[in-house]
């Protein structure tokens, strides 16, 4: 039996690169740039100790497209390299070792758009080109060095006549992607990846209209200049101080970001950390309102002032992806896989600071100026509340400052709310019992049932309001919430008094039979109650439990198994104080008897927005003939 070793061979280098980045191959300008950002800034810190004996200047990025020789050129003026240097960092690494290339790329490699963000630097080229030149002078009295290489592990390396520092790459664009010498590719790409590098970027230029000189007549043109496009802004704002920044430079920096947004931001959280890790950004709060998918994916992840992502999922914790901004991190492994990243100890520091910097911010917001707060409550609730659910550390500082509107719009904090309603809200069982509506209208009746009693009731009206009051019942004690219209109102608040009913035992056991001959019994449960006299008839409730349970299923999670999908069942409560139901009771006539209680029945619908269509139509033609 032989054995041996199976190994990869080095010509198949550049096969694998292509293969592995082809669904990202558009990321390679983005490296070559940072390649040219890092050699230029090396310089500029070089010569701020004294080691580089040259003028630093006002360096930029060139990047040019040669359409004639189908040729992408990338031009520094950064600390370039001897051809020792070449033969270092580009020969000795990008064809030494295809093994070690696999190994360190074997699990990124497996998560698609991963392994094409970082760690590939110079090599990334060779997805988009068939040839790569460089063409180099280091800033020490060295001649320039020309490499070429043609995808092979063959290469050249001779003396050039360059005269500048520097370094120019220049790419011979393969057919398959010759997208990338259409000036429109090369610009979408420089504004999606390079908007805020640190050196300025230059691709064209751009006519630069004048002041027209006093003397010109108002029908001359304006004089026009050719300057340089650059298309980035090297100092933005989240690597400034946020004592150097007032209101409007946050709000200018704001449709930077978004060009194509209008509405201005309610508040912005500057980050600013360089222990135990080193972080930066600005987060805004936009106008929410209630929907909770479609504001994800605006906040832009930077690794120093290079776009990486706007998908900052396991970085800022989930109930933040709603807001906007960006974040800038070089502490933060992007060439791993997403399972990795996620069981990062810098990771996990990095979610809980900006935890506690958004809670921060919102407790000092209150404090500071509660009216204002109480205005900014409904555009900013949905993160708040999604936060109390999904973080405890983030619950325990928002139960200071999360409020709770009732339907006469006061808000509370629920310290306030339980000290506003436990005196008369308090049922026989010790429990405090919070009422709240899901919307005011709708509910109308109700609620002014529950406030004649003197109750105070809560507007809830957010998506999530479900899993939140399950969140509250179990976290605070002797407190239960019900939603107004899930009982007559007398049993939303169990007293120790009973009410007495007119009707006798044998009345009322004729009359539920009545009913439930009228009355579809696989959509309502028939309850006789005695209520005050002048309490509405008829009255359709759906009970706190099952409605709630339903809500949570529908919304992700916390449900009962299959709930969401259960028909629509409800209560319906017969007051056997009230006139009409003793005149119901009373009917000798079978005829007469089924339209009052289907009268009465869609009364009771009408109120809670049930009634449509063919029963609609019924109704209304029904009513008519009544009142002839």
């Amino acid at each position: 039996m032989a054995t041996g070793s199976i190994n990869v061979s080095v010509e198949n280098i550049f096969p694998l690169i292509k293969k592995f980045l082809y669904s990202d191959h558009e990321i390679f300008l983005r490296e070559l740039i940072s390649n040219a950002t890092d050699a230029t800034l090396k310089l500029k810190h070089l010569t701020a100790i004294g080691e580089a004996s040259v003028t630093y200047g006002d360096p930029i990025i060139e990047v040019k497209i040669d359409k004639e020789n189908k040729t992408l050129h990338i031009i520094d003026q950064g600390v370039g390299m001897t051809a020792e240097e070449v033969e270092k960092y580009i020969n000795e690494v990008a064809f030494s070792g295809a093994e070690e290339f696999l190994e360190k790329y074997k699990d990124s490699a497996k998560d698609a758009g991963i392994i094409g963000h970082f760690g590939l630097g110079f090599y990334s080229a060779f997805m988009v080109a068939d040839k790569v030149e460089i063409i180099t002078k280091s800033y020490k009295d060295e001649p320039a060095a020309h490499w070429s290489c043609d995808g092979s592990p063959k290469y050249t390396l001779e003396q050039h006549d360059k005269s500048e520092r520097g370094t120019e790459i220049i790419l011979h664009i393969n057919e398959e992607e010759k997208e990338f010498l259409e000036d429109a590719k090369i610009n979408e790409l420089l504004v999606k990846y390079n908007k805020f590098m640190p050196i300025p970027i230059k691709f064209g230029t751009k006519t630069e209209t004048l002041p027209k000189p006093e003397d010109a007549k108002e029908e001359d043109p304006a004089p026009t200049k050719e300057v340089d496009h650059i298309i980035n802004n090297p100092n933005p704002a989240w690597t400034k101080q946020p004592a150097d920044l007032e209101d409007k430079d946050y709000k200018e920096f704001y449709r930077e970001l978004y060009p194509m947004q209008f509405e201005e931001p309610l508040f912005n959280i500057h980050l600013n950390v360089d222990y135990p890790f080193n972080l930066t950004g600005i987060l805004y709060f936009p106008r929410l309102g209630q929907d909770m998918n479609l504001q994800k994916d605006r906040i832009q992840l930077y690794q120093n002032q290079v776009f990486v992502t706007d998908n900052v999922e396991g970085i800022v914790p989930e109930f933040l992806t709603m807001l906007r901004g960006v974040i800038d991190s070089p502490d933060i492994p992007l060439n791993v896989s997403r399972s990795y990243l996620q069981a990062d100890g810098n990771v996990k520091k990095i979610s809980r600071y900006i935890t506690k910097k958004v809670a921060d911010k919102l407790s000092a917001m209150f404090k500071n100026n509660r009216e204002d707060f109480e205005q900014k409550w409904n555009d900013i609730k949905i993160v708040i509340e999604y936060g109390m659910l999904s973080e405890d550390k983030f619950f325990e500082k928002a139960d200071k400052f999360a409020l709770y509107p009732t339907v006469d719009n006061n808000y509370y904090t629920f310290e306030e709310l339980i000290g506003k309603v436990k005196a008369n809200q308090t049922d026989k069982d010790n429990k405090t019992v919070i009422l709240y509506a899901s919307n005011k209208d709708e509910q109308h009746a109700y609620i002014s049932a529950a406030k004649d009693k003197g109750y105070e009731v809560l507007l809830l009206d957010s998506p999530i309001v479900s899993h939140l009051i399950q969140k509250l019942e179990t976290t605070k004690e002797n407190i239960t919430f019900t939603r107004v219209d899930a009982d007559h109102v007398d049993n939303l608040i169990k007293k120790d008094e009973e009410k007495i009913s007119k009707l006798s035992d044998e009345e009322k056991e004729k009359l539920k039979t009545d009913l439930e001959k009228v009355i579809p019994a696989e959509k309502y449960t028939v309850q006789l109650e005695a209520m005050d006299s002048n309490a509405a008839p008829f009255m359709i409730t759906q009970p706190e439990f099952m409605r709630r349970m339903k809500e949570m299923q529908q919304t992700g999670g916390g449900g009962m198994f299959g709930m969401g999908n259960m028909p629509e069942m409800y209560n319906l409560v017969v007051n056997t104080n009230h006139e009409l139901v003793g005149q119901i009771a009373e009917t000798k006539t079978d005829k007469k008897k089924e339209r009052l209680i289907k009268q009465s029945l869609d009364l009771a619908k009408l109120s809670q927005n049930l009634l449509k269509g063919e029963e609609l139509t019924a109704f209304i033609k029904r009513s008519f003939e009544m009142v002839k």
